[in-house]
């Protein structure tokens, strides 16, 4: 009758470690699917914010390409009214 008891035992045993390993699967699983899925939309969240930096930097550029223009222009335009002005003056 002991040898029937320990053999239960065993089989209790064996038993809950089965379902414990089988728990820290699925609890392994899942943590690498959330990881994978999580790294996957901070990987598609990036491309989007770079995506979105070089339109910026895009549009940004030329806007700076216009003032800077604006100001050649401004120059010019005062370098000929002070080439008119400066040898009227001497």
């Amino acid at each position: 009758m002991a040898t029937k008891t320990k053999k239960t035992e065993t089989t209790i045993i064996d038993t809950t470690a089965n379902k414990a390993l089988g728990l820290a699967t699925k609890a392994n699983d899942l943590a690498l699917s959330t990881t994978e899925k999580v790294a996957m939309k901070s990987i598609s969240l990036t491309e989007k914010g770079i995506g979105l930096s070089s339109k910026v930097v895009k549009k940004a550029l030329k806007a700076s390409a216009k003032n800077q223009e604006l100001v050649f222009n401004t120059l010019e335009t005062v370098k000929g009214k002070a080439a008119k002005f400066l040898p009227k003056s001497k």
